[in-house]
């Protein structure tokens, strides 16, 4: 049995890892570090343009693990 990552952003959009772990924790622990890639990234998209990228300091991303088909 494999598992992947799946992101829900506030946004309502969802991003699809296609990365394989052997067990939930993994995953888990992958998702993490996406997630806080993307709150680093919108940190210095805002740093460069703050007009255009806002902070938005109540994006949270929720992490969910499914079952790979």
């Amino acid at each position: 049995m494999s598992f992947r990552v799946n992101l829900h952003f506030n946004d309502g959009s969802i991003v699809e890892d296609d990365e394989l772990f052997d067990n939930k924790e993994a995953a888990f622990e992958y998702g993490e570090y996406l997630a806080g890639c993307s709150s680093l990234g919108n940190e210095i998209l805002n740093m460069s343009n703050p007009g255009d990228y806002p902070l938005d300091e109540d994006e949270d991303v929720e992490i969910e693990v499914v079952e790979a088909e």
